[in-house]
C-alpha cells in the first residue's frame, strides 16, 4: 500500500469505527477509575494512598510502553500490534472485574495499561494507513472528537454505572465493545508489513525508566515528599539523556531521532508540548478556583469545565477539513492564539463572575485548542515517511505526556510558593505558554516540506 492509497470508503469506515472504539475505551478507563476510587477504597478496606495506584499504575504503564509499542509496530506491523493491544486490554478488563484483592486489581490495571499503550500509541499511525493522505487530517479530527467526548462523558458514565451496578461493571462494559471491534478490525484492517529488525531491549529499558520516573515524580510533587519527587524527575531526565546518547549509536533507534531531526517535525513536537502544558495548567488550577475561591460545588465545577472539551469536539473535525486548504502553521497558530486569548480572559474575569461568563471563556479555550490540535497532529504524522508512522504516532503521545508532566510540575511549584493565590498565576502562565506555542507554530511557515514526507 502506498501513502496516498488509503482504504476504500466502506472498509475504511469499519476499520475507523473499531479504532475509535479502542480510543474511547482507553481514555474512558482513566476517568472511570478516578470516579471509582472512593468505592474501591471502601470495598477493599484500603487507604486512599493505596487505592490511587489503580489510576497511577495504568498511566505509568502507558507512559513506559509507548516507545516499545511503536518499535514493535515497526517490527511486526501496525495491525498486529494494535490488535494485540486491544485483545490484551479486553482480557485485562475481565481481570480487573474479577480481581479479588486490591493488589490483584492493580496488577490487572498494569496489564490494561500495556494494552492501552499499544492502542493509544499506534492509533494515529493507523489513521495514516487507512486514510488517503489528503484526508488524514479528517481522520485525526475524528480521533480528537472521540477523545474529547470520552473525557466529558467518563465521569458521567462511571456515576451512572455505580448508581445501578457494582464496581466490577466499570470494567466489564469494555468487554462487549472489544469483542465486537477486535474481530472486525482483524478482518478489515489492512496488513502493514514490519521491517523485520531486532528489538532494542536496552533502549526500551532506558525509555521505561526515564518516562516512568518523570511521571511518578510529577505525580508526587503536590504531596509531602516534594524533594523525593524532584529527585525522581531529575533521575528520569538523566536517564532520558542517557537514552538519547544510546540511541545515537543505533541504526534503528527506539527513540526516533531521525524524525526529530526533521525541522518541521521538531517544531510541531515543541508546539504540541506547549499546548498540552498550557491545557493542564488550566485543567488543574480551575477546579481550585471554582471550588475554593468561588465556592461552587463539585458538580457545578464539573459543569463549568465541560464547555472546554465540548468546544474541542466541535472545532477539531472542522479544523481537519480545513487542512487541505490552509497550511497547518497558520491553522495551528490561529488556534493557539485563540486559546491564549481565552486563558487570558479566564485569568482576568474577577472573583465573582456569572456562570455564563465563565462558560463562554472556557468555550473559547476549547475552540482554540481543538482548532490547533488536528492540524498539528496531522503535521506530526505526515512530516516523515509513511514507514515511520508508528514512531511518529508514539512521539505524538510523548509530546502530550511531556507537556502534561511539565505543566503539572509547574502547577505544583506555583501552589507551593503562592498557596491558594496560585490559581490566577497558573492561568497567566498557561496563557504565556500557549502564546509561546503560537509563535513556534507560526515559525513552521519558514520551514519547507521535507522530502521524507513523500517517501
Amino acid at each position: 500500500m502506498t501513502e496516498t492509497d488509503g482504504l476504500p470508503t466502506p472498509q475504511r469506515h469499519w476499520v475507523m469505527a473499531c479504532a475509535l472504539g479502542g480510543f474511547a475505551l482507553t481514555n474512558l478507563d482513566s476517568a472511570i477509575a478516578n470516579i471509582a476510587l472512593p468505592t474501591l477504597s471502601h470495598e477493599f478496606n484500603a487507604s486512599a494512598s493505596a487505592t490511587i495506584w489503580v489510576v497511577n499504575i495504568y498511566q505509568l504503564a502507558m507512559a513506559c510502553c509507548l516507545l516499545p509499542a511503536a518499535a514493535l509496530g515497526g517490527m511486526f506491523g501496525i495491525k498486529r500490534v494494535y490488535a494485540f493491544g486491544l485483545i490484551l486490554f479486553t482480557l485485562a478488563s475481565v481481570g480487573c472485574a474479577f480481581a479479588p484483592t486490591l493488589p490483584a486489581l492493580v496488577g490487572a490495571r498494569l496489564i490494561q495499561g500495556i494494552g492501552g499503550a499499544c492502542v493509544s500509541g499506534l492509533g494515529p499511525a493507523l489513521v495514516r494507513v487507512v486514510f488517503p493522505r489528503s484526508k488524514v487530517g479528517q481522520g485525526l479530527g475524528l480521533v480528537a472528537l472521540v477523545i474529547a467526548l470520552s473525557g466529558v462523558l467518563g465521569p458521567t458514565i462511571a456515576a451512572a454505572i455505580l448508581s445501578v451496578a457494582t464496581w466490577p461493571w466499570l470494567f466489564l462494559v469494555n468487554v462487549p465493545v472489544c469483542l465486537i471491534a477486535a474481530p472486525i478490525f482483524m478482518a478489515m484492517a489492512p496488513a502493514t508489513p514490519g521491517n523485520g529488525k531486532g528489538f532494542d531491549y536496552p533502549g526500551a529499558f532506558l525509555s521505561a525508566i526515564a518516562l516512568g520516573l518523570i511521571v511518578i515524580g510529577v505525580g508526587e510533587l503536590g504531596g509531602e515528599g516534594r524533594n523525593a519527587a524532584l529527585g525522581a524527575i531529575g533521575v528520569g531526565i538523566a536517564f532520558f539523556v542517557w537514552l538519547i546518547a544510546h540511541q545515537n549509536r543505533r541504526e534503528t533507534p527506539l527513540l526516533p531521532l531521525d524524525l526529530v531531526r526533521i525541522p518541521l517535525f521538531a517544531l510541531s513536537m515543541a508546539t504540541s508540548s506547549c499546548s498540552y502544558c498550557a491545557q493542564i495548567l488550566a485543567y488543574i488550577s480551575l477546579p481550585f478556583l471554582f471550588q475554593v475561591e468561588m465556592h461552587h460545588t463539585a458538580m457545578m465545577t464539573g459543569l463549568l469545565v465541560t464547555p472546554w472539551p465540548i468546544a474541542v469536539a466541535v472545532a477539531a473535525p472542522i479544523a481537519g477539513r480545513l487542512i487541505g486548504r490552509y497550511p497547518a502553521a497558520i491553522l495551528g497558530s490561529v488556534g493557539l492564539a485563540v486559546m491564549t486569548v481565552g486563558l487570558a480572559l479566564l485569568a482576568t474575569m474577577g472573583k465573582a463572575p456569572a456562570d455564563w461568563d465563565i462558560a463562554w471563556r472556557m468555550a473559547i479555550c476549547g475552540v482554540g485548542f481543538g482548532f490547533f490540535q488536528t492540524p498539528n497532529n496531522t503535521t506530526l504524522m505526515t512530516a516523515g515517511p509513511v514507514s515511520r508512522s508508528a514512531a511518529a504516532s508514539a512521539m505524538l503521545a510523548i509530546a502530550r505526556l511531556l507537556g502534561w508532566s511539565f505543566g503539572s510540575a509547574l502547577v505544583a511549584l506555583l501552589f507551593a510558593v503562592q498557596g491558594g493565590a496560585a490559581t490566577v498565576t497558573c492561568l497567566i502562565a498557561a496563557a504565556v505558554v500557549s502564546g509561546l506555542g503560537a509563535v513556534i507554530s507560526a515559525s513552521r511557515g519558514l520551514v519547507g516540506k521535507p522530502a521524507a514526507a513523500a517517501v
